[in-house]
């Protein structure tokens, strides 16, 4: 398990399962549950790199980030760390 405190959003972290580069399993603390919810429905089961290129950059009102765009951020530095092992 992997958890990602986030920055500028309503959810507080989001933990993630990662095996063999997939996204098993992610939950958002916090935050519009109804998003959050659809968005666990929508990456598990994808790869890192998938995720990351179709949720990187996608803003929520005036914030410059949002639960998706922050958890591609998350996967991104994931993705770094664990390559580097």
């Amino acid at each position: 398990m992997y958890r990602y405190y986030t920055k500028g959003v309503c959810s507080k972290s989001i933990i993630m399962d990662i095996e063999q580069n997939v996204l098993k399993d992610v939950i958002f603390e916090g935050g519009c549950s109804g998003n959050t919810i659809g968005i666990k429905y929508l990456v598990e089961g994808k790869e890192i790199q998938e995720i990351i290129t179709l949720l990187e950059d996608i803003p929520c009102k005036n914030r410059g980030t949002s639960c998706p765009d922050q958890l591609a951020k998350a996967l991104k530095i994931y993705k770094e760390y664990a390559y580097k092992k």
